[in-house]
């Protein structure tokens, strides 16, 4: 009974995320005009990267291969992005966070549950069509078989991640209230050791093994490699999600254990 009604109240939230981000139709058509735009730079660039290589592979990937795991790592970002980190600054700023403390809810898993009709919405609207197109385009280049079913488990683990990761960072705004630099500084270390912004393959060997360590390679490398691997080699890839769980626990925890104690740190105006 009492999962049956946790589970109603966080639905709630879910279906009132999907109606804000419907409302908003116009920054989805500014989210997809702007990946276009991006993408088109990325494939001159890749392309400009190839041609001056002189070989067709370059670190064991090919320009097809190169380009699309961009374009995938790219419509991954858009789906699983919750802008946490700047809604925690604004409340703990305005003073709102002490409301949602008073909420029925913890607020870690409140704030999560808020940001997730936009997972629905984006999905649908973003990741999905953008998948099908590089099917079609590349004419079956993404393996569809078992490697599809492990690539959902790995993005899945890769989304707590990613939040945890964003609870943290956010937190630290009790202590700074202030989060825009430390933000900034956060997303581009995140998409450079990620993957999402180059393939952890073009890194200099050392700085891929430290990388490898990290839990940022699990956010987006993980899932796209298991993906575009097709699902070969079941030992690595039960490694990879071993390695992932092992992450989605230590930083579920780290967060946790953060927010605990950093609350003593709220203060609101007046207050």
């Amino acid at each position: 009974m009492v999962i049956k009604m946790n589970l109603k109240k966080y639905l709630t939230l879910t279906r009132a995320g999907i109606i804000e981000s419907i409302q908003f139709r116009a920054s989805l058509f500014v989210l997809v005009l702007g990946n276009l735009l991006y993408l088109t730079v990325v494939y001159f660039l890749w392309k400009a990267i190839y041609a001056s290589a002189g070989t067709d592979v370059v670190n064991g990937m090919t320009f097809s291969d190169t380009l699309i795991y961009l374009v995938l790592a790219t419509a991954l970002f858009n789906f699983m992005e919750m802008y946490t980190v700047w809604d925690m600054g604004r409340n703990i700023q305005s003073g709102k966070i002490v409301l949602d403390l008073l909420k029925p809810m913890r607020y870690r898993s409140y704030l999560f549950w808020s940001f997730s009709g936009s997972f629905v919405v984006n999905f649908f609207a973003v990741f999905l069509p953008t998948f099908l197109v590089v099917y079609i385009v590349t004419g079956g280049a993404i393996p569809i078989g078992i490697s599809l079913f492990y690539f959902v488990i790995a993005v899945v683990m890769a989304v707590i991640i990613n939040y945890s990761i964003d609870f943290i960072v956010g937190t630290i705004c009790l202590y700074t209230e202030s989060i825009w630099g430390i933000n900034i500084m956060k997303q581009v270390i995140v998409l450079l050791l990620s993957g999402a912004t180059i393939p952890l393959a073009f890194f200099p060997e050392p700085f891929k093994t430290v990388a490898g360590y990290l839990p940022f390679q699990s956010i987006y490398n993980t899932p796209l490699m298991i993906l575009l691997g097709g699902g070969t080699g079941t030992e690595e890839v039960f490694e990879a999600l071993g390695i992932q769980l092992f992450w989605c626990m230590a930083l579920l925890a780290c967060s946790s254990l953060f927010w605990k104690l950093s609350l003593r740190r709220i203060t609101v105006n007046g207050g």
